[in-house]
């Protein structure tokens, strides 16, 4: 199993090191050909308007679109959760990939001075409250049918789970609880052995 972070703007450095807390070794992912290489994908925070600028340029925006809707495990944090939303509220005519069935509200909970850290309970992850960091967050306005509420902040959604796509609010790299990161792990390995099985 390779696990690929997008090293093309945003909170790279800190996906990477947790990644590595966890237990694996993750890949600087910058080009179409790394892409290609991964199993699975971490898309970190940042400013979207200039992810999906580079990810064009790059040509990398419709391989990921088309890996992504053939299965490959994701976590999308902040950012990446609004590049994967099929909607954008209230932003006018920003692309979107469209594989999360979610509509959402860039910088939902206010601007960068509106940060803030909030426990949450996450059931699938364990007992314990997780501290998440709210910065600039998106806000999810509406969820379609397949999407699972993993936890919610103030009765919206902010930690959700569609097939292998994960996406969060909120950044769970910027503490150093590794569960989030384990739990996505768990959802690259399960999705590994099914296509080993389906390869036999």
């Amino acid at each position: 199993m390779k696990i690929g972070v997008l090293g093309i703007q945003g909170a790279i450095q800190e996906h990477l090191s947790i990644l590595r807390k966890a237990g694996v070794e993750p890949s600087w992912l910058k080009d179409r050909k790394e892409l290609d290489s991964v199993t699975a994908l971490v898309m970190p925070g940042g400013e979207s308007t200039t992810m999906i600028k580079l990810l064009k340029r790059f040509e990398m925006w419709e391989a990921l679109r088309n890996r992504i809707e053939d299965g490959m495990p994701v976590l999308a944090t902040c950012a990446g959760m609004i590049l994967l939303s099929k909607t954008i509220e209230n932003v006018v005519n920003q692309d979107s990939l469209g594989v999360l069935d979610i509509s959402v509200k860039r910088n939902g909970y206010g601007r960068q001075i509106n940060s803030f850290e909030v426990d949450l309970q996450i059931d699938e992850i364990g007992p314990e409250p997780f501290r998440a960091v709210f910065i600039r967050a998106p806000k999810i306005e509406s969820i379609g049918g397949e999407v699972r509420v993993l936890t919610s902040y103030e009765e919206s959604p902010v930690l959700v789970r569609q097939g292998n796509v994960l996406a969060a609010s909120f950044h769970p790299e910027l503490t150093g609880d590794l569960r989030i990161h384990r739990y996505f792990l768990k959802i690259a390995e399960a999705a590994g052995q099914r296509i080993e099985e389906c390869a036999e």
